[in-house]
């Protein structure tokens, strides 16, 4: 399921009863996992939703110079539903990304820091967000598991690491030590 392209849901669909309790659903798993989102491919349903929300409480372990230089902040939970997203700026910010779908693991992805999105909400009504940072990230992330893509098939594979392995060396490392550490791959990608 998470290779294959997701349907949309039509509007009665998204305010169907089943909807409703699978957001409430998606949205416990999120928290019990936990994290920061969730695509309905991830629990085995091909359909254009996704759950999101990052927690101050997530963001508890990091520094405020780390969470400057991510641009994080706490997003309230809110579903998105058929997403279009526009990207505004070079994917050019490269940053550690892990999955839900590939528990234990993490890699340095760059991403646009700037994107806007179309899509519905939980009743079904538009919505456009305009994120950047790592706001941003998570969207592109979530609308790419709608098109059966992972982070792992844009990653900058020399940074491949386990959780561990990430917590230990990498975690606190600044963007720019990254880049510096991980230099030779861009020549690679």
């Amino acid at each position: 399921m998470l290779r294959t392209k997701a349907r949309p849901l039509a509007s009665e669909e998204i305010k169907s009863a089943r909807i409703q309790e699978l957001i409430e659903h998606m949205r416990e798993t999120l928290n019990d996992a936990p994290g920061v989102g969730l695509a309905a491919p991830q629990i085995g349903l091909p359909m254009q939703l996704v759950v999101i929300e990052d927690k101050l409480e997530y963001q508890a372990t990091l520094s405020p110079a780390e969470l400057l230089e991510r641009e994080r902040k706490p997003v309230p939970f809110h579903v998105l539903v058929n997403p279009r997203i526009e990207i505004l700026s070079p994917p050019e910010v490269l940053f550690f990304e892990g999955c839900l779908s590939l528990p234990g693991f993490m890699a340095m992805v760059p991403r646009a820091g700037n994107v806007a999105v179309e899509a519905l909400d939980h009743d079904g009504q538009p919505v456009r967000i305009e994120a950047s940072g790592w706001y941003a990230r998570i969207l592109q992330h979530e609308v790419d598991h709608l098109r059966g893509t992972l982070y792992i098939d844009r990653m900058r594979s020399q940074s491949f690491a386990t959780l561990d392995n990430y917590n230990r060396y990498w975690k606190t490392k600044s963007q720019a030590d990254l880049l510096r550490e991980f230099d030779g791959d861009a020549a690679e990608d």
